[in-house]
């Protein structure tokens, strides 16, 4: 039979570890396994097509498409601080759908084009990273991605973030 003494210190270690297996049971759960279809997409695609969803899971009424890569799993972009991507992240709401594929400019001269939901498509959980790193992996992969416009782009992109006028975005894929 346990004493009082052995018995609290068990309790204090298990409330202890508690937290640190769930945060690892989440970080196992939190990557959903894409087909691989949409992964072939992902490696190819000029552009994903972002939309924010609201905290009851309806897509927003705002949707675009954007430069990205796909790094270790993820879809990294940039985008200004003030974007609706950037806003919307900042404001909590960490869910998103992504569509792959270059599909033409959904918005148009007169309303909207929806024929990027014919792509292929995930559910993804974004979150902001400052990491120096991942901005230098994303604007190497841009480099090469993009070779014809991104020269345009690269300095501004580079000053944005310096001075916080943009952000660096993470989409994780999650199950649906």
């Amino acid at each position: 039979m346990l004493d009082r003494r052995t018995f609290l210190r068990g309790a204090a270690a298990a409330a202890l570890a508690f937290p640190l297996a769930s945060r690892f049971a989440g970080a196992l759960e939190a990557q959903a396994p894409l087909p691989p279809r949409t992964v072939a997409a992902l490696e190819s695609s000029p552009f994903v097509y972002v939309c924010p969803l609201r905290r009851d899971g309806r897509e927003s009424s705002c949707h675009g498409e954007v430069w990205y890569s796909w790094l270790d799993g993820s879809v990294v972009l940039t985008t200004a601080k003030l974007s609706w991507k950037a806003r919307s992240a900042e404001k909590g709401l960490e869910r998103a759908r992504l569509w792959v594929g270059n599909y033409g400019r959904w918005k148009q001269m007169i309303g909207h084009s929806e024929a990027f939901r014919d792509g292929p498509s995930f559910d993804a959980r974004v979150r902001e990273r400052r990491d120096d790193a991942l901005l230098a992996r994303l604007l190497a992969s841009y480099e090469k991605k993009y070779p014809s416009e991104f020269p345009s782009w690269r300095d501004r992109m580079r000053a944005g973030h310096a001075s916080g006028e943009r952000v660096l975005l993470q989409y994780e894929p999650v199950p649906l």
